[in-house]
Order: C-alpha cells, then structure tokens, then sequence
C-alpha cells in the first residue's frame, strides 16, 4: 500500500513568500522490464512568475557550494525543467555531453472524475489525461489556489498531490512543502551549470545528437585517449579501465546495449528508436 507522509505542508503562506517549495517522491523505471524502480526526490519551486522542477540533490549541492565555498556540479537522468506560471511552454534541460535547452509546448487535455479522497486532510478530486503516448491518473485539490504539478503536469484547477501513468513505470507523490522567503536562485544549477550557459537547439538536432551518440557512444573519449600524454592516467568506461585501443570496439558495443536497454521516457512517443 502506497504511504503517504506530509510533513509541513503549509499553505497558509502570505502573498509575499517568494517561493513556494513542493518535494515529491518521483518512483520511476528507466527500464520498463525492470522488476524495481528507482526512488528520488525532485523539487517543483514555484515562484511569482516562473515555475522550476528540478532533482532535489541539486539543491543539496548548490547549499554546499555556497557554505563551503566550493564549486562541485551534479546531474543525472531525471527531468529538469522551467516555465512561466500558467504557461504551456517548457524549457528542457537537457545533457547530451554539454547542457542544451530545448523548448516543448505541452498541452494536457484533463477529463475531471467525480471520485475523490482524503490524503493528510485535504479532499482530492481524480483526473486522467493522456499525454507523451501514456495514460495518467491524477489526484488533486481545489484547496490549494494553484494550478500546478510535478514535471509538466499542471493545468488542472488546483495543485496535483500524486500523479502515475498505468503502466506503473511513473509516480509522482507529494511529500513536503514549505516557503522561502525569497526567490530561490537556480543560476549556478541550471541556468548557467558548470560556469556554461546552455545553448536552445529544436527538438529534431537533440534526436540527431543522441542518434549520433549511440552509433558512436565513445567518441569524444575516444578522442580524450588518443590525446592523452600523462603516463599515470586512467581511462574507465562503465566500471572497466581502458588499456587499449583494441577495446573500444567492445565497450562500444556495452554502452549501446545499455542505451537501448534504458530507453524508457516519460514521454514514451518521442522514444529513440535506436536500431
């Protein structure tokens, strides 16, 4: 059974609180034949005019940066994203080697069920919707004056609490909220990460570059190995150290198997299909 633990949701904030901070647990499988799911915590902050939903890990970074004056960057697989309140288009921030940005504009189409729930005191009504080549099911409550969700899922007459596709590949369930007293900066997170500011690109040039990246999935180490004049360097691809050039062939063909293997996105219509 799905446990549900609310832990300062306070939604009697002034109008003057700067942003408003939800933290979900997102459940997610990036292989849909995978028994177990992996489990981490995303922030959706929203703020007077911008929304941002990003992995929770970034703000643990970025508040050790700034108290230890250090200049550590993080990223993984999970979706980091901003929009204007209210609005249907998505800035995606993508890494494909450097961070891109790529912009969607994403329309979800809610039917309103009549059944509803109880959850941490706050009646939620059901919605379904499909969207990205998946059926989803939401929960959300009119108690809460805001139209927003987890990813790019908003749009409904209140906040969403809990979203999942019924496949059982995705959740999103709501854990904690609080305020900040002022607008929360994301500049050295997302929009300016590694001391680079990422560059937009259309859709069609990032579904050309993962294409390219698969058929050559180590190109540029290739490259790094090649170049390399330092005799105590190691060169490591998926846990194994490269001694030689004989191997790239092999590992090569590792790293397409597990590209193929984790190809499993939220938004299933617009899956690479790898050959």
């Amino acid at each position: 059974m799905q446990k549900y633990l609310f832990v300062m949701i306070l939604f009697s904030l002034s109008l003057s609180a700067q942003t408003h901070r939800f933290i979900y647990e997102y459940h997610f499988k990036t292989d849909s034949t995978a028994a177990e799911k992996r489990k981490v915590s995303m922030v959706l902050d929203v703020n007077p005019d911008e929304v941002k939903f990003y992995n929770y890990d970034f703000v643990v970074t970025d508040s050790i940066n700034k108290t230890k004056g250090e200049n550590n960057i993080v990223w993984d697989d999970t979706p980091a994203l901003t929009r204007k309140k209210n609005s249907l288009v998505n800035s995606n921030y993508i890494m494909v080697q450097n961070m891109f940005i790529v912009e969607t504009t994403d329309k979800i189409n809610w039917n309103l069920d009549n059944e509803t729930k109880i959850i941490g005191g706050y009646k939620l009504q059901k919605a379904t919707a499909k969207y990205g080549g998946r059926n989803w099911t939401a929960w959300f409550t009119k108690e809460i004056s805001l139209n927003e969700g987890p990813y790019k899922f908003n749009g409904l007459p209140g906040m969403i609490f809990e979203i999942y596709d019924d496949k059982d590949n995705f959740r999103f369930s709501l854990v904690k909220s609080y305020k900040l007293y002022k607008t929360y900066e994301t500049r050295e997170i997302l929009e300016n990460f590694g001391g680079q500011k990422p560059v937009k690109i259309p859709e069609s040039r990032l579904k050309k570059m993962l294409l390219d990246h698969y058929n050559d999935p180590l190109h540029g180490f290739k490259e790094q190995y090649k170049n390399n004049t330092h005799p105590d360097a190691r060169f490591m691809v998926m846990g194994i150290e490269v001694k030689s050039p004989e191997q790239f062939k092999e590992l090569s063909e590792m790293m397409q198997k597990n590209i193929k293997k984790n190809n499993n996105p939220i938004e299933v219509d617009k899956a690479i299909h790898y050959n």
